[in-house]
This record gives C-alpha cells, structure tokens and sequence, in this order.
C-alpha cells in the first residue's frame, strides 16, 4: 500500500542493532483478507440467482423471470444466503408456483454456481501470482484467512479456493501467493461432528500436497479473547508469515482484525546482546532495556512522519475507505488520529544464539535456557505493554521473520566478534524464537517449547515443522500435528515437506532418482514408452517452495513424530 517513502532517522544511522522495516503501511508491506470466505459468499449467492434465472429462461422462455429474480433477489437480501435448506425451499415454491416441477432446474444451477466459483477462485490465484504491481515489479504481497463460514455459499467458496490451490497454476506450479491460512475453531471445523470439518481435512490434504494453508488456532486463549458472537470481525487472523493485529489500546471499542494493520516493526539483534554481556544475565538485560527505549523513540519518530501525510497519499487506503475512519476523511485531511488504530511493533532475532552466549545451550537443549528465554521475551512484551498504557498506542511484539535480516545482522557481527562456536559460525541467525532448523527434535517437543511464546508476541508469529517424506501418504498423521499445534497453544503454525515436480510429466510428490509416473531419471529426454506410460493421464504439478534463508533451509533437518528426550 502506498505511504511514505523510507528515510533515515540520524540518530540512530549508525546503531546497527536496530533494522526498521514497514507492513501494512509501505510499498513493501503486505495485505491480507481476514474473512475469505464470509466476504466471498454473497457473490456466491449472487451467481446462484444468476445462474437459475439463465436456466429457467432457457428450458421455459414463456416464464416471467423477472419477477423470479426480483423476489429471489429479496428473499436474498432479507437472509444472506439462499443455498441452504430455507431457501431451495423458497425457490421451489416459487418454482412451482410457475408451473415448474423439473428437479432438475435446482440441481443444473447449483452445479453451473460451483463451476464459476471454481473458474473465479482460479482466475483469483492466478491474478495474485501474475499481477506485478508490488514495487512495480512484485506480485502482491497477500494471504487470505478463511474456513469457518459454515453457510452453504461460504462452504463451496472454501472448498473452491482449496480446490484452486491443490491444482496449481497453469502448468501445475504451485501458487506463491496468497498464503492462505485456515482458520481452526471447535464447533466449526475441528471435531468430526462440526459442521465444515470436511473442508478442515481438505485442509489438510491440499496442504500436504502444496505446502499450503497455513493453520491458525481461533481457540487457544490469546486469541479466543477477543472474539464476539456474530462478530466475525474479531476472529484473529494473520498476515503473510506471522502478522497479527488485534487489541486496541487506542481504541477498546474497535478490536477488530478489519480495516487495521502493523505501521511499522523494528528488530532488535539479540544474539550481540548476549555476546557482549559476557555470560553476565543481569548486564544483557540492563542492555536489552537500553535497545528497547532506542527501539520506543524510533516507532515513535516513524509515526510522527507517517502522521504528516495526508489521505491522498493513500489512494486505496484511505482514498477508498479501507483503512478504519478513513471513510470519513476528504483528501487533504489530517490522518495522525487515525493512524494510531494500527500497531507499533518491536521484533527480535535470534533468540537461540543468545541462549548459547549466555548459557552455553539454547531452548531446545536445556530446561534452564528455556526458562531465561521465556523470560527474555516475557521482558520485552512487558516493554510494550507499558509503553500502550503510557502513550495510548499499540505497541507489540513480534518474532520477526527476518529471512533477509538473519544474514544481514549475523554478517555485521562476524566482521566484529569473529565466527563464535554456536553464535556466529553459521551464515544466519535462528528466525525468532525457533528452536534452530539443524537441531534435531521430534515434533511434539517442537510445539512444547515454542508455543509459550506465542502467547508473548502478540503482534505477531508461527511455528514450522518439518517432516521428512511425503505426508500426502499419511494425512492422519498430517492431521494429528496440526491438532496437536492447536491443542498446545500454537497460534499460527506450518508444516514443511518436500515437494517435487517432474517437469515433463508434472508428476508432484517425492522424486528419488526416478520419476513414479514416468520413469524418467533427471535431464533423460521422454521416450515414446514413457509418454505411453502417462498417456490420458492430467496430472497437477508442484514447486519447490520454502520461505526462508538460503543457508537456514540448507541445514533444516526433519521433526521426527516421536517424542524425544531433553535435558
């Protein structure tokens, strides 16, 4: 989204502790639907209205289908939905009351509506991974949450992007974007009594597949807070790899996940704190506290500029009303009030070579090093829980993602200190609060240790597990992890796989040394018993596609699903 172009505040150009970097509110920065499937429903409905007008038209051109359309449009207007039982109820009797008792009619428009659901859920895919309009060069930077509108229009929309996903794109590559994200609740998707728990294990299925959705847990504490009967707007959802806006410190009335968004995040490198205390627990912390107030005047002075510009500068933003109480402002409008709806958040890096600096292990190995850096974390939320009742603004943590950052920050600190055994004798620092990708643990004690700390960085974060083969095979097991995330308190979590793709074929799936569906070996040319082999056959085919550092994914090593011993 448009904004203010980047600068450098000059007093802190040269702390190259602090890195500062934009969301919502940049060219960079990324968008995400919070309510897919809710939002997408009434054109559903729409296209049903459509497509029965067309069909009745068509088999009996004597009938008045104006008068159905306008009092299917009504019926459609008063009740949302027209697809579940009270409304083919009501289309049948006007039906009837027509002359028409063809069964058919009803059962052609609901097949017509699910195929240009499908066609508009791949035209959407396909648009987001095409349109290079981030930057002038990036397709958008987006993610989509959905799963828990259980209304039959809101059913076939979840079912259709899945659908959309699991296909791929035109020659079967999976989609970058949007990251989509289902959203996990009791009573709507996660026992096998609940209303879309089908479309849950096609979740399930499609991410086993392609990587993606993501799942996030509408249940677990720090975000089931929030939530509001018949208030959709206040189910926690997340952006891209970890985002999360939703309390209001600035406004109570208005914690909703709409029309919201993170101004800005700056990230704290940890992992030098911990080498210049020198083992000393109470100097890092005399440091950190010292960052944290650097980091404090920073948001602040970022949101003083952001606050001088003006709606125009915000063309889809505020020119169009996206962003909370824009709607009522005129282009040249001051827009420093509401601005203060969006969050001011303060990242960290490498929490597990800080762990090693100061305790010679970090959280994965040892009960002690968990226990320092839980409280490491719980000391910088309890910074901006002050600092939101101080200034009354949202101030927040996140765990930085920080692909990018992790080799930026840990390069600057080779030059300075040299290559540290455990701290900087790699080409990264671990992503946030992960136990590192080399080390290896089962998946359960993965999520055990990492998932109190999502309850701490409430602007933001995600847990990855990666599991070795290929897990479209066992979708019980798929499913067992992901339950297992939510039920120990995961916020927002992913599962990695290997995923191959035969690019003659479009075989997805694991490729040892020969391709399953054809059995050709890497950079062998097809022959014509090959071709045979998959003759008639339409295969859907995947990408390789891992966010992350490039050296980090080269040492990840597998979570294997078994529970394993730690200090």
């Amino acid at each position: 989204m448009s904004t203010t172009s980047k600068r450098k505040v000059s007093s802190y150009e040269d702390n190259d502790i602090v890195s500062w970097a934009m969301k919502i509110a940049s060219p960079t920065g990324g968008q995400s639907i919070p309510m897919f499937d809710i939002y997408m429903a009434p054109g559903v409905a729409k296209t049903f209205i459509k497509q029965l007008v067309k069909v009745v038209e068509i088999k009996y051109p004597e009938a008045d289908v104006k008068t159905l359309k306008k009092r299917l449009e009504s019926f459609r207007a008063q009740n949302g939905s027209i697809m579940g039982k009270e409304g083919l109820a009501y289309v049948e009797e006007l039906l009837k009351g027509m002359g028409i008792k063809d069964d058919r009619v009803v059962i052609q428009t609901i097949e017509y509506t699910d195929k240009e659901t499908h066609q508009a859920m791949e035209a959407f895919i396909h648009n987001l991974n095409s349109m290079h309009s981030r930057a002038g060069s990036q397709v958008p930077f987006s993610s989509i949450n959905f799963g828990t509108d259980i209304s039959v229009e809101g059913r076939m929309v979840i079912r259709n992007v899945l659908k959309a996903i699991e296909e791929g794109l035109g020659n079967g590559e999976t989609p970058i974007f949007p990251i989509s994200i289902f959203k996990l609740k009791k009573g709507i998707n996660l026992e096998n009594t609940d209303p879309n728990y089908d479309l849950f294990q096609y979740a399930c299925k499609v991410s086993a597949k392609r990587l993606f959705p993501n799942f996030s847990n509408l249940d677990v504490q720090f975000n089931a807070q929030y939530y509001k009967e018949g208030r959709p707007e206040t189910e926690v959802t997340y952006m891209g790899c970890r985002t999360r806006v939703i309390g209001n410190t600035y406004d109570p009335e208005n914690e909703v996940v709409t029309g919201r968004g993170n101004l800005s995040f700056t990230s704290i490198n940890l992992p030098r704190l911990g080498i210049e205390a020198h083992k000393d627990v109470g100097k890092f912390f005399v440091m950190l506290e010292e960052r944290l107030q650097l980091v404090e005047k920073q948001l602040l002075e970022r949101l003083r500029i952001q606050g001088k510009k003006r709606p125009k500068n915000y063309p889809f933003l505020m020119g169009q009303g996206v962003w909370l109480g824009s709607d009522k402002l005129g282009p040249n409008d001051d827009i420093s009030e509401i601005l203060k709806h969006g969050t001011l958040s303060i990242g960290f890096i490498g929490l597990a070579e800080t762990l090693i600096a100061l305790r010679g292990k970090h959280h994965g190995e040892s009960i002690e090093s968990q226990e320092l850096g839980l409280r490491i974390v719980k000391y910088m939320r309890d910074f901006c829980d002050r600092k939101s009742e101080e200034y009354g603004l949202n101030f927040s943590l996140i765990a930085t993602p920080a692909e990018g950052l992790s080799g930026r920050f840990i390069g600057i600190d080779q030059k300075r200190y040299g290559k540290i055994e455990g701290v900087t004798d790699k080409d990264y620092y671990t992503n946030s609060f992960h136990v590192p990708v080399y080390y290896e643990i089962s998946v359960f004690d993965k999520v055990d240790i990492e998932a109190p700390y999502h309850a701490l960085c409430n602007a933001g974060h995600i847990t990855y597990i990666e599991i070795d083969g290929d897990p479209s095979k066992n979708l019980k097991a798929f499913e067992k992890i992901v339950r297992y995330m939510h039920d120990k308190g995961i916020g927002y979590g992913a599962i990695n796989h290997p995923v191959d793709r035969d690019p003659v074929c479009g075989y997805t799936g694991i490729i040892d040394d020969v391709c399953p569906r054809c059995g050709r070996k890497e950079g062998e040319p097809m022959t014509e018993e090959m071709w045979s082999k998959i003759k008639g056959y339409t295969g859907n085919a995947d990408t390789l596609g891992v966010t992350g550092d490039f050296y980090e994914e080269m040492d990840r090593v597998s979570n294997v699903v078994s529970t394993a011993d730690r200090a």
